[in-house]
């Protein structure tokens, strides 16, 4: 058996302790590559726990690359090419260009998934691009990849003439203000710092709409920008007598809604809320992205327009081809087909609901949740000071973790957002180690 005891007074889960020695046994090569590794059921019995805690631990080293299960053989330290390189924190203040950054934004992505990726662009490779240029509402196959996938997952009824591909949620974002009439636009106060900078680089005036209270008046507003799935950066779940709210005040003052549906596929406990764009169609312009699922890189996403500003759109587009390259649209048909997209959630949202309880767990007793567990990243109320110790606590040990006063305008609030999507268990352990320790 392993040389592995675990400590069930200490404040990390089970699953993370024994995924952390059993990394530890394979850096410092006491486990070898190559060398088969008990069975789940028999490590249990050896540690005296449950099979769910060995089998998350095996399931999250195969994920980071350091072990590899084989059907119907076992599971075993991985080979060269499949392990990673082994990372120390730092224990001295770091630049900031070296910081491990505890981010809202970067995802976590399984390496176990890298056969669809490849698989995705050897189709592009081998098929013909068009000899002219794109369709100015993105390509038709994946137009209608998407309606399959917004219906299953987000409720929303569409026709695929009804979706437009963009690069992202913050450039649907800069799409629809280039062809929104001149008018203040509202975004959430805390809120997405990109949407309040983008509002800002169209030459409009910014206005603050508090987060998790729906204002009675829109009037002289031109649109108003939401999270309602998971609210960027408190994590509240809009409730279902807010989103009438909102919809109805939008209504009377002739503002758009703009839904960004950020982070609505990662809950943990219940199925995401539908889409706010289900309850009105034309007055919510809905944005989506890939960023969070398939990763930022690829630079893919979707919005759902009312048909007036839809076709505005459609017309900017045809002379500035203001749409993704044609490879990237193309890889995503395939991945959406071959289910790679509900893949990656499914097992993201265990690791991240694994994470969340992790980063609970040592900021509980510290600190008050903004918000439900949810998504990858949790937002945490403290005094500034407090939080600024923790923070400076964090930098000192290698991490980056953000303020909760950096997302807010005019909004007096204070804390930590603590982002785990981006990083190793191993890493978010010691961060958690440091902020506690500035937290003391």
């Amino acid at each position: 058996m392993l040389p592995v005891r675990l400590d069930r007074d200490a404040r990390q889960p089970l699953p993370v302790q024994l995924s952390g020695r059993i990394r530890a046994l394979v850096a410092d090569g006491t486990l070898a590559r190559g060398d088969r590794l008990p069975s789940s059921r028999a490590l249990a019995l050896d540690l005296g726990t449950s099979r769910a805690v060995t089998e998350q631990a095996y399931e999250q080293l195969v994920a980071e690359g350091w072990l590899e299960a084989r059907r119907g053989s076992g599971t075993f330290v991985a080979a060269d090419g499949a392990r990673p390189a082994r990372t120390r924190p730092a224990r001295a203040p770091q630049p900031a260009s070296t910081l491990v950054r505890l981010d809202t934004g970067t995802p976590w992505i399984d390496p176990r998934h890298s056969a669809s990726w490849r698989r995705a662009w050897r189709e592009v490779s081998a098929a013909r691009p068009p000899a002219g240029y794109d369709d100015p509402a993105g390509l038709p196959d994946l137009r209608l990849a998407l309606v399959e996938h917004l219906a299953r997952t987000r409720g929303l009824r569409l026709g695929p003439e009804e979706v437009l591909v963009t690069a992202g949620t913050t450039d649907g974002l800069r799409q629809l203000l280039g062809v929104l009439p001149a008018g203040p636009v509202a975004v959430e106060d805390p809120g997405y710092r990109a949407a309040a900078e983008t509002v800002r680089a169209d030459g409009r005036v910014l206005a603050d709409v508090p987060a998790g209270s729906p204002p009675e008046r829109l009037d002289g507003l031109r649109a108003v920008y939401t999270t309602p799935a998971h609210q960027h950066p408190l994590g509240r779940v809009m409730p279902a007598p807010e989103r009438v709210a909102l919809l109805a005040a939008a209504s009377r003052a002739g503002t758009l809604v703009v839904e960004d549906d950020y982070d609505s596929e990662f809950r943990y406990d219940v199925a995401p809320v539908p889409a706010l764009a289900t309850l009105d169609p034309e007055r919510v312009a809905y944005l989506g992205t890939a960023a969070k699922s398939v990763g930022p890189s690829l630079r893919l996403g979707w919005m759902v327009l009312p048909a007036g500003l839809r076709e505005a759109v459609l017309r900017r587009r045809a002379t500035t081809h203001d749409v993704p390259s044609w490879p990237a649209q193309r890889a995503m048909v395939s991945l959406l087909r071959d289910g790679y997209l509900d893949k990656v959630v499914r097992t993201a949202r265990r690791v991240y609901a694994r994470r969340a309880q992790a980063v609970a767990a040592a900021l509980g007793p510290h600190a008050e949740l903004a918000g439900p567990l949810a998504g990858m990243y949790s937002t945490w109320l403290l005094p500034e000071d407090v939080a600024v110790r923790a923070r400076d606590a964090a930098r000192a040990a290698g991490f980056e973790v953000n303020l909760l006063s950096a997302y807010c305008r005019s909004a007096e609030l204070t804390g930590l957002v603590v982002g785990f999507g981006g990083v190793t268990d191993e890493q978010l352990g010691h961060a958690l180690d440091a902020l506690v320790s500035g937290l003391r």
